[in-house]
């Protein structure tokens, strides 16, 4: 990972134009790392980082959309997780990402958990992060990567994450996960075909799977 990562840098950098780079991937399958690995190795002063969770729907207003759906020819009724598309507003992050290729300044969304920052169309690069990424036209960016995991490697890392970091109930994280998985198979995972590169993460160590870009 650490050859592709100084490839893309070099190809940042002998660019002419501005550059907007989409990550995402489901939760726990390394994105976020990446990203931040990408960041170190440009000038940071020269990059905008745009993270997409404020674009997901809250889950206080989730858990009330609850949803139907056949697995393995089994029905399952489960409320929306952040892996489906209608979890997410799509339009607004449309909106935004035409606005730095468009060249035009904007602050993003100030959530209780993720202050607002600037993001400035004079900047040469643009990274945004997230799931909300993996559901919006794949042509807004001039780079797609994406991540994700199996079952094993997701749950040990939610666990860690969600429950030592952000004080997550672990029988609900536990309850929960199967229907997460499930969703993810459904709803989010065919759409890792519209991405350049793809990274299965599996315990510590990264897969590059697929590498269809030129730099």
């Amino acid at each position: 990972m650490d050859k592709l990562l100084q490839e893309i840098a070099t190809w940042i950098n002998k660019r002419d134009k501005p550059t907007v780079i989409g990550i995402s991937g489901h939760g726990a399958a390394g994105k976020t790392t990446f990203a931040n690995k990408l960041i170190n190795c440009l000038n940071e002063d020269e990059v905008n980082y745009m993270n997409t969770d404020p674009y997901i729907v809250s889950s206080d207003i989730r858990k009330h959309a609850i949803i139907d759906y056949t697995y393995r020819n089994e029905q399952h009724h489960f409320k929306m997780t952040a892996c489906h598309p209608a979890a997410h507003h799509l339009p607004s992050l449309d909106r935004d990402i035409q606005m730095v290729r468009e060249g035009l300044d904007l602050l993003t969304i100030d959530t209780h958990y993720m202050k607002s920052a600037f993001i400035s169309s004079k900047t040469k690069v643009t990274i945004v992060e997230g799931m909300s990424v993996a559901f919006i036209n794949p042509k807004l960016f001039d780079l797609k990567i994406y991540f994700y995991t199996d079952n094993d490697t997701e749950i040990k890392r939610r666990s860690s994450r969600d429950v030592l970091e952000r004080g997550a109930d672990i029988n609900y994280l536990m309850q929960s996960h199967e229907e997460r998985r499930i969703q993810y198979e459904l709803y989010m995972h065919s759409y890792s075909q519209h991405f350049d590169i793809i990274f299965k993460t599996l315990d510590e160590t990264v897969h590059l799977e697929k590498n269809t870009f030129e730099f």
